[in-house]
């Protein structure tokens, strides 16, 4: 009787398929970058082997310069890829939902809680800063709807901050590749016990929309989210 593959064999050709598909991804958004890659990888190795050579202990340096060169490219490849999805995914509709949904940390999302036909949303997402409404689409037309929706929650927010974040091109907008550091750097001013009943009260509201109203334009696409850094 043939032997069940082990989860890790199992694991293990669907992580290396991944790890094809983000290079193809990479190698088609930024043709540098494999290359930027690569030349970090073989950089750290020679560092460390140059190093082990002047301490005179090369047979235990080698192995430590393929382990580190191994770390480094795949630190860039993740950095990189990162920011090759971004390219990939800004300007789409949904595109801040997908980073918010893929942000670490004791995130709620809640995606599409008021918009318009045009595509404009806000989205919300509830964590140790508090609320935060995040707008996709241009500056002239999201206003009144973070405003609508900051209204609409304040009173079962009570006293917690709300946030309310502009993501797009436009002057004092924030730019989808540098939603999640920002969001990052708000201060935490809830515990996981206070963000936990903040997120029963809002839950408990009824949903101002479930989809944006009328016609939705040909070809548009809520996008994936940018993968996890590879570590």
């Amino acid at each position: 009787m043939s032997k069940k593959p082990t989860d890790g064999a199992q694991e293990r050709p669907g992580r290396l398929k991944q790890i094809r598909m983000v290079a193809q991804v990479l190698r088609q958004a930024d043709p540098k970058a494999l290359p930027i890659v690569f030349a970090s990888a073989i950089g750290t190795l020679v560092v460390v082997i140059v190093i082990g050579l002047i301490a005179g202990q090369l047979w235990f340096f080698v192995p430590l310069a393929v382990l580190a060169a191994l770390a480094v490219g795949m630190i860039v490849f993740g950095q990189l890829a990162q920011r090759a999805q971004y390219k990939v995914i800004a300007g789409q509709p949904g595109a801040a939902a997908a980073i918010l949904k893929n942000m670490r940390g004791n995130w709620t999302v809640t995606e599409a809680v008021s918009g318009n036909r045009n595509l404009d949303m806000v989205h919300r997402a509830v964590g140790r800063p508090g609320v935060i409404l995040v707008s996709e689409g241009p500056r002239n037309r999201v206003g009144p709807l973070l405003g609508a929706e900051k209204k609409r929650i304040s009173r079962a927010a009570q006293q917690v901050p709300i946030y309310d974040v502009q993501v797009g091109d436009d002057e004092g907008q924030i730019p989808v590749d540098r939603l999640q550091r920002h969001l990052m750097k708000l201060p935490r001013n809830l515990n996981k016990g206070q963000v936990s009943e903040l997120n029963d009260r809002l839950q408990a509201l009824p949903r101002s929309m479930q989809m944006p109203k009328g016609p939705i334009p040909k070809g548009a696409k809520m996008p994936r989210g940018p993968k996890p850094k590879m570590r």
